[in-house]
């Protein structure tokens, strides 16, 4: 007996072409993954020991798409400049200079990679990698206006320098990330335990209440 044939016939449906949102967000998903990858590897590695196929890899992208969207590695490193810039954020004019200081050791204490980068940065300072732009150069040049300011105003004792004085709080809130050995030693807590953060928050306020 001959089994009679069967045909079947599929429809497809047809592929419908991503919405101009969707074209958007996915060029942004995959910038922001390359950013986040590349903070950890340049925090890791520095500037000079970062890979940009190590960055990729991380990100899973392909490498290419760092000199398409950033024009290469010293591009990229100039994006997380300007990122770090825009996360830590503007002078507070309004805050005291405590709670401003404050905000940075918290910043710090939650994104270590940043504060690494910074440290990395001042150690190439006579290699390779690249220099602060002038909008670098001007985010700092803000912070001692900010610090000028509030000493007109009586926030900080006339008899200091407000660049130097900029300079050792900016180190201070970098210490537990740069020299967590050192925290452990002096203090017996471990850098990044709360109960270290804590206490080292509350010791900041109040040498930063004496400088007025």
């Amino acid at each position: 007996m001959i089994k009679p044939s069967v045909t079947v016939t599929v429809v497809s449906q047809p592929r419908r072409s991503p919405s101009g949102d969707e074209r958007k967000r996915d060029p942004e998903r995959t910038r922001e993954r390359i950013l986040e990858a590349a903070v950890i590897e340049f925090g890791e590695h520095g500037f000079a020991g970062a890979r940009t196929g190590a960055i990729a890899a991380r990100a899973g992208v392909n490498q290419q798409l760092i000199s398409y969207y950033f024009d290469g590695k010293e591009g990229l490193y100039r994006a997380l400049q300007r990122r770090w810039e825009a996360t830590s954020g503007a002078p507070q004019p309004d805050a005291p200079l405590a709670e401003v200081v404050a905000g940075f050791l918290r910043l710090g204490a939650t994104q270590r990679s940043w504060a690494r980068l910074l440290a990395w940065e001042g150690l190439a300072a006579t290699d390779t990698g690249p220099a602060g732009d002038a909008e670098t150069e001007g985010y700092f040049a803000a912070m001692v206006d900010d610090l000028r300011r509030r000493q007109r105003a009586g926030e900080l004792s006339a008899d200091l320098d407000p660049p130097y004085v900029q300079l050792m709080l900016f180190a201070a809130v970098l210490a537990p990330t740069v020299l967590p050995q050192l925290v452990r030693r002096m203090t017996g807590l471990s850098a990044d335990s709360p109960e270290f953060l804590r206490t080292y928050e509350e010791q900041l306020r109040h040498v930063i209440a004496r400088l007025a």
